[in-house]
């Protein structure tokens, strides 16, 4: 008898993306697993994010799309997991009958239980299930199931079903957050900062070696804040000099972090270490003393020209990728020139800016929310316009280099690469005519560009 099949739809960020991957392992021994396909499939886990007004929307409209299917019967089965769904639970449940469970953001072993419990008519008595417990770790004893004879290990989850081509994957170092700033929902969706043991992310990160990983990147919502819920003290140089001793990764990549703390000792270890790739993805929100202050984000105008200066003292060359808030309440015309101002003299390699939407629970939400849409629109395209002059510039500098690029797809009549400089999905990609060599995805190889775009590269083998 063929499995079921799962199509797991994946919204949001790089961490919901794992949590994705892990449910798919807990789940891979009853059913053929998907990820974001297109494809047929008998059921569909929808993994939201509600982070900020436009993922809300987004995370809805494909919700809703579903439930079309759903209700047609051209799906059997419909759930919801994630932080729109951990936020607005009663509401989703009492406006969209067509969903057959909805999930917050607990344990990812324990969403996979609950769909089995679920799926396999558990619930009623009518087949059996044992809980115990072995090497510490939650197991599942399925019987007597038309899908499913296998026990399932429902622990912390190593093991993944990847979603991202086999040569990258995402590391999750810890869940939640303890700062503070004033706009952001994560602490109420997510928590306070939990970090993940050390030794469970080694384990981790060996088994996507032996996958074939080459390149992992590490994500947190606060990289900087690694260890100290643990011992009062940051851990995240450790853990990377612990990581790099896993050989079969040739780039080691950080996103998230935070100014505040951030220890001058990983900069250096960028510098010297060619494997660390010379990126850092630092959201800093603003520039304005005022509105960073309001923000709670714990800096100021000095102290945050200061960290970008340091860092690329310290690595010189560096790519640094940031995020910009615009809109936020109180913000002036004035304080929004600042920031203009700001990122016409900083030059970030990488940058992506948000209208600010005000969220439920949040100390912003409390302020009165006096800059008008189209306004915050409008300072929104401005931004991205001097951005996209900056990284045209920065691009065409580059003209003429030769460049280590690691082979992510193909698309059409051309290989799309990326370097060091660049993280998937959102940052710049080099484009190389598949005319010029026979590549294959996940190498690694050198290429001289040739030709520069706003956000694109095209080169030649060498």
């Amino acid at each position: 008898m063929r499995k079921p099949k799962i199509n797991i739809v994946t919204l949001g960020c790089s961490k919901n993306k794992v949590d994705s991957e892990r449910l798919a392992a807990s789940l891979s021994h009853c059913y053929d697993i998907m990820h974001d396909s297109d494809k047929k499939s008998d059921v569909v886990i929808i993994n939201t994010c509600g982070f900020i007004g436009d993922a809300k929307e987004e995370s809805i409209d494909t919700i809703l799309e579903y439930a079309e299917l759903r209700k047609a019967n051209k799906i059997k089965k419909l759930y919801v997991m994630g932080c729109l769904s951990q936020r607005y639970r009663k509401e989703l449940q009492n406006e969209i009958r067509e969903v057959d469970g909805f999930f917050g953001v607990e344990s990812v072993s324990l969403i996979a239980e609950d769909i089995l419990d679920l799926e396999m008519g558990l619930g009623d008595g009518s087949r059996g299930r044992v809980s115990g417990t072995e090497n510490g770790n939650k197991r599942l004893f399925l019987k007597d199931s038309d899908n499913c004879t296998d026990s399932a290990t429902l622990p912390y989850n190593h093991n993944r079903i990847l979603s991202t081509p086999s040569h990258y994957a995402y590391l999750k170092i810890s869940e939640g957050c303890n700062r503070r700033c004033a706009f952001c929902a994560i602490p109420l969706i997510r928590g306070e900062h939990v970090s993940v043991p050390m030794e469970d992310l080694i384990k981790e990160a060996e088994l996507l070696a032996k996958k074939g990983v080459k390149e992992l990147i590490l994500i947190a919502q606060d990289l900087t804040y690694y260890g100290r819920d643990i011992d009062g003290q940051y851990h995240i140089v450790e853990l990377v000099k612990r990581l790099l001793e896993i050989k079969e990764f040739e780039w080691i990549r950080l996103h998230y972090g935070y100014p505040q703390g951030f220890p001058d000792e990983l900069f250096d270890m960028m510098n010297n270490e060619p494997r660390i790739c010379n990126y850092i993805d630092l959201p800093l929100q603003h520039i304005s003393t005022p509105i960073l202050k309001n923000m709670r984000r714990g800096v100021d105008k000095e102290q945050t020209i200061n960290f970008v200066k340091n860092a690329r003292n310290r690595v010189p060359g560096i790519a640094f990728r940031t995020t910009f808030i615009v809109g936020f309440p109180g913000e002036t015309e004035e304080q929004f020139e600042e920031l203009c101002d700001f990122v016409r003299e900083m030059k970030f390699e990488r940058a992506g800016v948000f209208a600010y939407s005000a969220e439920e629970g949040t100390p912003a939400y409390e302020m009165e929310d006096d800059v008008p849409e189209e306004v915050k629109q409008e300072r929104v395209d401005t931004i991205m316009a001097i951005q996209q002059n900056i990284s045209l510039e920065t691009n065409e500098k580059r003209v003429g280099t030769i460049e280590k690029v690691l082979i992510d797809r193909i698309e059409g009549d051309y290989y799309i690469g990326r370097t060091q400089y660049d993280s998937p999905e959102v940052d710049d990609e080099i484009l190389i005519s598949v005319d010029e060599a026979e590549l294959n995805i996940g190498d690694f190889v050198n290429v001289k560009l040739t030709k520069a775009d706003y956000f694109d590269l095209y080169g030649e083998i060498i």
